[in-house]
């Protein structure tokens, strides 16, 4: 994509969506390192299911420790790998008690020293939470950079190199919402739905599906 094709892709995403965040379900910012952490390999739908029950009774790292190892399982057991993530939720509260005063810290390279938290986690918290300008590249954005043509690369931190050096303002903020909702619910894996697409006229995918299959 060229840059004034770059600059209208996400123009026509802030037009139809101004102020896109998060699904999942966090009141601090605590929280939302448990969650995003507890959604590796897992659907938010999923995480936030696990957690409305827990975060009523879990809002600190104190209280996480309290439930325990063992307690925790016992809230989070419908989601993938819950047995290694109640492990690491345990073990990453212990460390911002231990080193962060129970506070959340706003460093990418701090965020990756807890457990069970990598470059994808703390770049969601940076954003959602400290408001910076960071791109978070999961399988959906891993998809559409490629797919579209915006940010081609073969691993998601190249892919996250070219957003931040190609996404252009007023839309740093946003991007990665914009592109994982984009991807969540139409430019899907499996069969895109470019029929319902606002942005196909920019997209380089040379397979685009503009009519819409029989049966959807």
């Amino acid at each position: 994509m060229t840059k004034d094709q770059i600059f209208e892709f996400f123009r026509r995403l802030a037009e139809d969506n101004p102020e896109p965040e998060t699904e999942l379900e966090y009141g601090n910012a605590y929280q939302l390192v448990v969650a995003v952490a507890l959604s590796a390999q897992a659907t938010d739908v999923g995480v936030n299911k696990a957690t409305r029950r827990l975060f009523a009774e879990v809002k600190t790292p104190e209280q996480m420790v309290a439930l325990g190892e063992e307690g925790l399982k016992e809230h989070i057991k419908t989601i993938g790998l819950f047995n290694s993530k109640a492990k690491n939720v345990i073990l990453l509260s212990q460390r911002l008690i231990d080193h962060y005063g129970s506070e959340v810290p706003d460093d990418r390279d701090e965020l990756v020293t807890l457990p069970g938290v990598g470059r994808k986690t703390a770049n969601v918290v940076l954003n959602c939470w400290f408001k910076q300008e960071t791109f978070a590249v999961d399988t959906h954005i891993l998809r559409m950079g490629n797919r579209t043509g915006l940010a081609k690369g073969k691993t998601p931190e190249a892919v996250e190199a070219k957003l931040d050096k190609r996404v252009p303002q007023p839309f740093r903020l946003h991007a990665h919402h914009w592109l994982i909702l984009h991807g969540r619910y139409v430019c899907k894996a499996r069969t895109p739905e470019c029929w319902r697409c606002g942005l196909t006229d920019l997209c380089s995918f040379r397979k685009k599906v503009l009519e819409k299959p029989k049966g959807r």
